[in-house]
């Protein structure tokens, strides 16, 4: 039927550091493929940013240059809602709203609050203990049917899927149950010196990390000094639990190709780690130079970018606004 409602995806990116490789290759480099087939919406999260301390210059520098990015790796402005989180006042609203509906003990046992608090000992503030509901209001505002994440976002969808029961359980049918999506190559990429730590774009200590602006030459020594393993065969093979710093590799040089694991190993057998990971690199340097080129070009229009996120805020808060009426009536609040 030509007048089906289209399923909605929706996903956001915290400005919080440079957007990594991890980044690109994890949610980023699947988003553009979603526009045709579902309503798209993405944001740059800067809400979600200031649970730990930001330089609000940087903050607005990395805002700006995310949604260049953003646009430069695919995402049309013409086929999706490209919004700045904090310009939609509705997320933070609904934040509120469903801090109420959120347990204390299933907050306390998100990984990632666990994580940061270590991370940040001296600012464990009660937004970073809370922000998951928050990430939820980002989700349901939207009624979205996906959300594409990396699995070590899951548990988020999953507090949102839980809230969804409970709240729809008290009011009836107010908000969609979301599902997460996963991408089944490239969901997850590792730090190239850590290969058990994911890639960091929020801390600059990772000297294992690519960021989508690196210098050609940043990106070839990076690969060069990449972890492998001290298995004395020093084989290209996939083995995830043995040889993690090559599956890795494998995994980046695949989504970086195309080719498969299986062509990687023959494509390599018999020459080693040494002319392996300046191949991953070189593969690396290749991808990124069109999304480069056309970031830079991009970040010199300063009134395209504007316009760009005005029209995303306009469209995201009028969807936003709809779901939060609804939400404001149920719990009892007067209109204004």
């Amino acid at each position: 039927m030509e007048n089906e409602r289209k399923k909605v995806m929706l996903s956001g990116i915290k400005p919080s550091g440079d957007l990594t490789l991890g980044s690109y290759l994890g949610p980023l480099h699947h988003w553009p493929e979603m526009i045709e087939e579902y309503d798209c919406y993405y944001f740059m999260a800067d809400l979600h940013a200031i649970t730990v301390r930001q330089n609000p210059a940087d903050l607005r520098r990395r805002t700006l240059e995310q949604l260049a990015q953003y646009i430069a790796c695919g995402l049309d402005p013409e086929k999706c809602t490209l919004f700045i989180q904090s310009h939609v006042h509705q997320h933070a609203e609904l934040g509120w709203v469903l801090n109420c509906y959120a347990m204390f003990g299933e907050l306390s046992r998100m990984t990632q609050f666990k994580d940061k608090s270590a991370k940040n000992a001296d600012n464990i503030n009660g937004g970073l203990f809370t922000y998951p509901s928050l990430m939820a209001a980002d989700i349901l505002l939207y009624q979205p049917d996906f959300v594409p994440v990396g699995e070590d976002q899951k548990q988020h969808v999953e507090l949102a899927r839980n809230i969804v029961q409970r709240f729809n359980g008290v009011y009836g049918e107010v908000f969609r149950m979301p599902e997460p999506y996963i991408p089944k190559v490239g969901a997850r990429i590792m730090s190239l010196t850590n290969p058990a730590a994911k890639m960091s774009k929020s801390d600059n200590g990772d000297t294992g990390r690519v960021t989508l602006m690196d210098d050609p030459s940043v990106i070839m020594k990076q690969f060069k000094r990449a972890i492998t393993d001290s298995d004395t065969e020093r084989c290209v093979r996939y083995d995830k639990e043995n040889k993690p710093g090559v599956a890795n590799l494998m995994t980046i040089y695949s989504s970086a190709t195309g080719k498969s694991f299986d062509e990687i190993e023959k494509e390599f057998d018999g020459q080693g780690y040494g002319k392996f990971k300046p191949a991953v690199g070189e593969a690396v340097v290749e991808m990124l130079r069109p999304i480069q080129e056309e970031a830079k070009r991009i970040m010199a229009d300063k009134a395209y970018l504007e316009g760009v996120y005005r029209a995303g805020a306009e469209k995201a808060e009028y969807i936003a606004s709809k779901t939060l009426r609804k939400v404001y009536k149920k719990v009892g609040f007067l209109p204004r």
